[in-house]
């Protein structure tokens, strides 16, 4: 539904630094939308590529009216929060945002189509609530090992990590190389950004590994197809793991982490263990004892966006040399070397 020559505005107040602001830094970084502004009373009167570090460029305003002024036509919900619920005292503004002629895009749980259903036809607006289980899903029944394409998954050590990030960035570099590349999208800022994907964390989970397997098997010509990681096999919280290996059935890992995070950052007492036995584990869960063919970890993607640049190449440098495995920031060094271990 949404255009991509829609101006958006994202409304992420009290998270322009924080981490639940994913949603928002995504979709500055990758989406091919205009991007007319950014809500967030706290920076008002700034450039968001300022106070992100992200090169793009908008003002950061404190409110919806400022954004339709600016041209706004799409309010955007930027935060991904735990849980991913709207924060109930968002409703002001989105229904402010609606009565002054935008559409909303909705990637967190709490649906918004049914309170704007009744309106909003005859100025052409819209409500896309991502996180909706599509039509038609079934159960897995392994057929993405058929494929003849290289079959590559994210996987991280902690949510919010940069699996998203690091596949959109190999995902580019492959398709500069000439490989006929595609991304599978698993999230609500993944679909937003490419305009396809399936929204896992809404499916329900009989059909969870089916809803991964169907999305496989739209590329049956692809040479390698980037399928998005969620959570972390470690995370209490996180029950992708299983859907993503079973309906991928991957053939190669890329593992991501951040540098010099030891523990999850929202559960401090779990401890993230040594990275090749972090990768074993996922390793020994996608071949099942032999039932399925092993994939093998290549790279790790590893985020640094809290160093500087002197810091990122040295922390890069000694997980290289740990792990054995090539390893890049995939913004700030860019991912040739990571496209290279999978070719």
């Amino acid at each position: 539904m949404l255009r991509r020559d829609q101006p958006i505005a994202i409304f992420m107040p009290g998270a322009l630094k924080d981490i639940a602001g994913k949603m928002g830094f995504g979709v500055l970084r990758y989406s091919p939308n205009p991007i007319a502004c950014v809500i967030d009373p706290e920076f008002a009167g700034q450039d968001a590529a300022d106070v992100t570090g992200i090169p793009r460029h908008c003002p950061v305003v404190a409110t919806v009216e400022e954004a339709c002024d600016l041209g706004s036509q799409v309010f955007l919900l930027g935060i991904a929060p735990p849980g991913g619920l709207i924060p109930p005292d968002w409703m002001r503004d989105i229904d402010r945002a609606w009565d002054k002629g935008m559409s909303i895009v909705n990637g967190l749980h709490d649906r918004l189509g049914p309170r704007f259903e009744s309106s909003g036809g005859e100025r052409g607006q819209f409500v896309w609530d991502i996180r909706t289980e599509p039509e038609g899903l079934g159960v897995n029944h392994g057929r993405a090992r058929e494929l003849p394409a290289k079959r590559v998954l994210f996987i991280g050590t902690d949510m919010a990590i940069g699996k998203m990030t690091a596949g959109l960035e190999v995902w580019a570099e492959a398709k500069r190389q000439g490989i006929e590349a595609e991304f599978v999208a698993t999230g609500q800022i993944g679909i937003t950004i490419t305009g396809s994907g399936v929204p896992l964390d809404a499916i329900r989970v009989d059909f969870a590994s089916g809803s991964i397997e169907r999305e496989m098997l739209r590329y049956p010509e692809a040479e390698m197809i980037l399928v998005e990681g969620q959570g972390s096999l470690i995370h209490p919280g996180s029950t992708a793991t299983l859907p993503l290996l079973r309906g991928s059935m991957p053939t190669h890992l890329i593992l991501c982490a951040r540098a010099g995070q030891d523990h999850l950052l929202r559960l401090p007492e779990i401890v993230i263990p040594d990275l090749r036995t972090f990768a074993e584990m996922y390793e020994d869960l996608a071949e099942a004892r032999g039932t399925f063919p092993r994939p093998k970890t290549v790279a790790v993607a590893l985020n640094c966006g809290h160093l500087d640049d002197g810091a990122a190449a040295l922390a890069c440098k000694e997980i290289e040399a740990k792990t054995g495995w090539p390893t890049v920031d995939p913004v700030r060094h860019g991912t040739a070397r990571l496209v290279q271990a999978l070719a």
